[in-house]
């Protein structure tokens, strides 16, 4: 809620001593200009800015605002950048701890600071998500009338759990994962900064690297494992937080893996052949040593999205909607949670029966075609939906298929000189089967001579 005489108090003293609150409590930034990333969000002119009173002002006044990013993005902290910057009456609530009766006392007390002292209130609302609908609900009639101007925080995506009138009142602000340059920004920082550590220690390259793999993009995960690292270093007289301190104390192993080198290759190609070759606790492991070095987890969706079409294909039809759907919700929650959903279509991909049929057929498809191997369109296919089309000879012969008594019109489709040209040969694996039967009857059906 509102700062009182105990809030200030705290604050003082934590001021007096930093040490007394967490180091990423401490390296919070005190203006937009120290925040790091999220650059798309702090251009001149930009909603943010207009919250701390950065503008021209005029007529228009600032929007509520609602930031959708993962955890540890600086969603909090633009909060407390705006409360700090701004003269207006700043309100904190979680929507974990809060409920409709908190929210109207926040909107009675703005009306009153509006009406009696003309002082408009900023209302931070973390984790809105949580909110019902009716404690949503609530919350409309002052961002209507701009009794508050809200910002509000959430981890999901706002289109599901964010009631659309909310939405149409706000503008939504999208934070993009932190980068592996932003967090080591943040922890040079925080190492030479008096709020930070101030000089006390200093971090190899290999303890640096290991800091942004742990984090994971997380600027708060990052500046915690910092830390406590260094109160280990400190307590056993060390001048540099070492990879072996650093091991100790997060008690996570430095796994030897370098996303832009051969490992990134190397582990990402084992996890897809096996696969491949379904072999699931291989897969399994692969999978495991690419989350726990801070793989970007869109990378490894791709991957599987890939595999699904390439190794596994028309074999097991739900193959690929399984990585499609792990890819969507990865991108939505980010890690931890996302190493269940990428276990998830892992596991089913290795034990899906394999087939590369799709994949010889369009790979011989495509040579074909780039040695020249096409000709004209059959007259009788080509489109009759303009005028003079039938002089041409367009569309004309050409035999419905629904009109047919089996569905299946015998016709030529193909250019003349790949008439006779089979590219799909389905194998049996699976749910294969049924096309390799289907296709057996179709080209039957369509008088097809074997080529």
């Amino acid at each position: 809620m509102e700062a009182d005489l105990f809030t200030a108090a705290a604050e003082e003293r934590q001021e007096k001593d930093p040490a007394g609150s967490p180091l990423a409590a401490r390296m919070r930034p005190r203006t937009l200009d120290e925040v790091v990333g999220q650059r798309h969000l702090l251009k001149p002119g930009s909603p943010l800015r207009r919250l701390v009173g950065e503008g021209g002002g005029g007529p228009a006044g600032p929007s509520s605002v609602i930031l959708w990013g993962p955890p540890g993005t600086g969603k909090t902290t633009l909060a407390h950048v705006v409360s700090r910057a701004t003269d207006q009456r700043f309100v904190e609530l979680s929507a974990i701890s809060a409920g409709v009766k908190e929210v109207r006392a926040v909107i009675d007390g703005a009306r009153r600071a509006t009406g009696g002292f003309g002082k408009e209130t900023v209302l931070f609302l973390d984790e809105i998500h949580r909110f019902s609908k009716a404690q949503q609900d609530s919350l409309l009639p002052a961002v209507e009338n701009r009794w508050v101007t809200l910002i509000a925080a959430t981890t999901e995506n706002p289109y599901f759990s964010i009631i659309s009138p909310l939405l149409s009142r706000s503008l939504l602000l999208t934070l993009e994962p932190l980068t592996d340059d932003d967090v080591r920004e943040l922890v040079r920082r925080s190492l030479t900064d008096e709020r930070g550590l101030g000089g006390a220690l200093t971090l190899p390259e290999e303890a640096e690297e290991h800091i942004l793999r742990v984090a994971g993009g997380d600027a708060r995960r990052a500046l915690t494992v910092l830390e406590a690292a260094a109160g280990a270093a400190l307590d056993k007289g060390e001048r540099e937080v070492g990879l072996q301190t650093l091991e100790e104390t997060v008690d996570r192993a430095a796994v030897k893996y370098d996303r832009d080198g051969d490992q990134h290759y190397d582990v990402a190609s084992a996890l897809i052949k096996s696969i491949r070759g379904s072999d699931v606790d291989a897969a399994l492991h692969y999978l495991a040593r690419m989350i726990e070095a801070g793989e970007d987890p869109r990378f490894i969706a791709r991957r599987l999205m890939i595999s699904a079409s390439e190794d596994i294909g028309v074999a097991d039809p739900g193959a690929l909607p399984i990585a499609v759907a792990a890819a969507q919700a990865v991108a939505m929650i980010g890690f931890p949670e996302a190493s269940l959903t990428l276990s998830h279509a892992t596991i089913a991909l290795a034990l899906a029966p394999k087939s590369n049929s799709a994949t010889i057929a369009i790979r011989e498809a495509m040579a074909d075609v780039r040695k020249g191997h096409a000709g004209p369109v059959p007259p009788h296919l080509r489109d009759g939906h303009y005028k003079s089309a039938k002089k041409l000879g367009h569309a004309q012969g050409y035999v419905y298929p629904h009109n047919q008594p089996d569905g299946i019109a015998a016709q030529q489709y193909a250019p003349d000189a790949l008439k006779d040209r089979e590219y799909y040969t389905p194998t049996r694996h699976g749910a294969e089967a049924r096309y390799a039967d289907a296709v057996e009857w179709t080209r039957k059906h369509l008088g097809r001579k074997r080529s």
